[in-house]
């Protein structure tokens, strides 16, 4: 055994010997040359604008339980006006009349009713720690399986 190996490292010594390392020289080509890139300025066209139009829109919702509110709207072209309407958590209503032209937007906000806390329908609901049955699993039929230690060496 010790001979084979002997026999191997002498090849590998006798092969360096007969195939000097390679070495590189320098590539005589040159670097590609680029021309430094030319953009245009991108050509957009000019979004069309269109003159005010005069709308008018209204909707409410009214549901005795949970929802109450509402929203209007109009325009004559220049000046925008309307209202809307919420019902607040706490009971309350909310109306926000509201104006808006080229000076800006101006709202007049104003509660009707009184806040409670909680709402009066409000009960906290009473929660008991969950409760386990015993498992109705049964003992399978056969055996379970019986592992052997893997051998060793």
């Amino acid at each position: 055994m010790k001979v084979l190996i002997l026999a191997a490292l002498v090849t590998i010594v006798a092969a360096k010997s007969t195939y000097p390392a390679k070495t590189y020289k320098p590539s005589s080509y040159s670097a590609p040359a680029y021309e430094a890139p030319s953009y245009s300025a991108p050509a957009y066209e000019k979004p069309e604008t269109y003159k005010a139009e005069p709308y008018s829109f209204s909707w409410d919702v009214k549901d005795e339980y949970y929802n109450d509110y509402a929203h209007s709207e109009t325009s004559d072209g220049q000046i925008v006006t309307g209202s809307y309407r919420i019902e607040l958590p706490d009971g309350r209503g909310q109306t926000v009349t509201y104006r808006a032209d080229s000076n800006g937007y101006v709202a007049d906000v104003k509660y009707d009713g009184e806040a409670k806390y909680p709402p009066p329908d409000y009960k906290p609901a009473a929660y008991s720690a969950p409760e386990y049955k015993a498992s109705t699993y049964r003992v399978p039929a056969y055996k379970s399986p019986v592992y052997k230690s893997r051998a060793r060496y």
